[in-house]
């Protein structure tokens, strides 16, 4: 099988993030303020049930991450959870948003709970092993990130899609419309299973990883930790990627309440994620021109600037300037969706060049099972501190200590986690010249093993 692919292959691949984008995206976007505006409960319960059902996923993310490394089928490692993990996971999805009868608070608290860990469960069976196939499709460095520029794209395109559409069908969250909230619901759950479905019968495993020997659960962890590109992939990974979902969770109560423009909502995140989608190929080429740890470094910079002025805006400021800075928040984004994970898959390889074994799901088990314990800690917090600032739900205005607390959590608190991402990406290890030689080194081995198997 040859190393490069072909256009096809990439954007079948890529298309089925789209599905994950969508549902990752509605959860991030809209859950908190469907939980605190629709259902009636108080930030601090919405982080409570936030909070226990992503704690799931602490056991969850590795088991299935073992089990992906350890399946063997004639569709491959894979793809064949894309083919029967899409019904169980749009299924799920759609419930989430079924207002249940009862009003305790705290039965309401216990069903959400379970409800989001019955969703990370379905979800897991069919992300992870999709995250897992990026470094099994190709081993060429500028490739990898080609791949993820178009997976992104299609990721970015979700996240579009995600932040304006349910808006038009919502019409606004508030308990009159809980019958609104389901039916968008059961529409993006069934959209969301297409795409995976397009990657399944799109792409092709390489039949040499299938061969290889299967390791023990401690022996896959202990390789993981011992590679440091990958420990330092892990955390510009996790700071990224927690700020975006920090970012995601804020958005709709910073534009309704700092900006006060919720009316424009739908245009102010469409300017954000065409202009992200529109500067993808930007990153690219930066990144092929330098490397992707000096191109991280470059895009993350600029948008820790751009949010820190968002921050500063208030009520006052013109529609005009508001949209320009959404522009640079979306060139800001772009990289912070593709660069991350274009770093990852590099690392796999340095793995299996230092240890002879490969271990794609437990390492993007391990990544995604950091990122969410992270995300479990760090979104119920923000949700106290908006509770503790003296939010009111469905409020028409909110105290002006609500307002400096989404604020702080708009602005401040994600600069500060990227900038710990950039200390991260300065260490980082691995450049292109010296991946470029374990790449070299590894694909002679394989045809070495591969010559001596017949």
């Amino acid at each position: 099988m040859s190393d490069k692919l072909s256009r096809r292959e990439k954007w079948m691949y890529g298309s089925g993030d789209l599905g994950f984008s969508l549902t990752s995206t509605i959860i991030g976007a809209y859950f908190a303020i469907y939980l605190t505006d629709v259902i009636g409960v108080s930030p601090a319960i919405a982080a409570l049930a936030i909070f226990v059902g992503g704690t799931w996923d602490y056991i969850n993310d590795p088991i299935v991450g073992y089990i992906s490394d350890r399946t063997r089928s004639r569709w491959g490692r894979r793809r064949p959870f894309l083919l029967f993990g899409a019904l169980p996971f749009v299924l799920v999805f759609a419930v989430m948003w079924w207002r249940p009868p009862f009003t305790s608070q705290a039965a309401l608290a216990v069903y959400y709970s379970l409800m989001y860990a019955l969703y990370d469960t379905v979800a897991t069976f069919a992300y992870m092993p999709y995250f897992a196939l990026t470094p099994e499709l190709t081993s060429d460095y500028d490739e990898r990130t080609e791949l993820t520029t178009t997976r992104m794209f299609f990721s970015i395109l979700g996240s579009l899609v995600a932040f304006t559409v349910p808006l038009l069908i919502v019409g606004g969250f508030n308990p009159s419309h809980a019958g609104r909230v389901l039916l968008m619901g059961g529409i993006f759950g069934l959209i969301s299973a297409i795409p995976l479905w397009l990657a399944f019968f799109g792409t092709h495993e390489r039949e040499e990883f299938m061969h290889q020997e299967q390791t023990s659960v401690r022996q896959a962890v202990k390789a993981a930790w011992q590679n440091r590109p990958f420990v330092f992939g892990l955390v510009i990974f996790l700071f990224t990627w927690v700020t975006i979902s920090i970012i995601q969770l804020i958005l709709l109560y910073y534009i309704k309440y700092v900006v006060q423009r919720e009316a424009q909502s739908d245009l102010i995140m469409a300017t954000i994620f065409v202009v992200a989608m529109l500067a993808l190929p930007l990153w690219e080429r930066i990144s092929r021109r330098l490397n992707k740890r000096l191109a991280y470094i470059a895009g993350i910079a600029f948008l820790m600037g751009v949010l820190l002025f968002l921050a500063s805006l208030s009520p006052a400021t013109s529609l005009t300037l508001l949209l320009a800075l959404c522009v640079l928040a979306g060139i800001g984004v772009a990289a912070a969706h593709v660069l991350p994970w274009s770093i990852i898959p590099d690392a796999i390889e340095y793995g299996e060049w230092q240890t002879g074994e490969r271990h794609e799901g437990m390492f993007y088990s391990l990544i995604t099972l950091a990122q969410k314990i992270a995300v479990s800690v760090a979104l119920p917090l923000a949700l106290l501190v908006l509770n503790y600032s003296g939010y009111i739900p469905n409020s028409a205005s909110q105290p002006a200590t609500a307002v400096a607390g989404i604020r702080i959590i708009a602005g401040p608190i994600p600069a500060i986690l990227l900038g710990l991402g950039i200390l991260f990406a300065a260490l980082y290890p691995l450049g292109r010249e010296n991946y470029s030689e374990i790449a070299r080194n590894l694909e002679a081995r394989r045809k070495s093993g591969a010559a001596e198997s017949k």
